[in-house]
């Protein structure tokens, strides 16, 4: 592969799903920080005017889903039937959208739909993906059997960002709370969590989480 460099703010954010399967895989790559002022001289340079940007050699890939899917391509990671990248592509997108309403939540609405979000909007969302990942096997993994996918990644910090914001809100979540907890174990995410919790490496960039 060609040298990789990930360029995004000092947060967590859309770009830390990027950094847990690069890591967890093995794959060099300098994690290159910016803050908010480097990047208005910056942004012009990019595609879209977005960030995370991964760099392979001189070539910008943006958007999270088309660099993970990218990275899944090139490592293996998309499934090897038709039906298995339709299951992945089902619950990424599915992800995707609880995302966008959690950075909804943390930058406009925190205060006044906080305990909505959490006695609503999750309840409901893990409903769909414990069934989703209880499709392809055991539940060890999206695609079960301990096969491992981008969505893996993907489900296991959306799992992790929402614990911090209610630490009880698997409990009722058995396959959902077993996978977290399963997948936080693997010796390279073990590593990212404890670099996180030495850099206290926020979340979000309004410090809401």
């Amino acid at each position: 592969m060609e040298p990789m460099r990930l360029v995004y703010f000092g947060i967590r954010g859309r770009a830390e799903v990027i950094r847990l399967l690069l890591l967890d895989q093995g794959i060099p790559f300098e994690d290159s920080t910016i803050s908010e002022d480097e990047w208005q001289g910056l942004k012009k340079d990019y595609i879209y005017g977005q960030i995370p940007c991964l760099f392979e050699g001189d070539k910008q890939i943006v958007q999270t889903g088309a660099i993970l899917r990218h990275l899944a391509r090139k490592l293996n990671l998309y499934g090897s039937t038709e039906d298995e990248k339709l299951h992945l592509d089902i619950f990424y997108e599915g992800l995707r959208d609880l995302h966008e309403k959690y950075i909804r939540l943390i930058y406009t609405e925190y205060e006044e739909k906080k305990a909505e979000f959490i006695n609503t909007v999750y309840p409901s969302a893990w409903a769909v993906f414990e069934t989703l990942l209880q499709k392809f096997g055991d539940g060890t993994s999206v695609l079960g059997n301990g096969k491992l996918s981008f969505v893996d990644y993907v489900l296991w910090e959306e799992l992790d960002i929402a614990l911090l914001l209610d630490p009880h809100c698997l409990d009722s979540f058995e396959a959902l709370r077993r996978f977290h907890e399963r997948f936080s174990q693997r010796p390279n995410i073990q590593k990212r969590i404890e670099a996180r919790l030495a850099t206290m490496i926020p979340v979000n960039g309004n410090g809401k989480q």
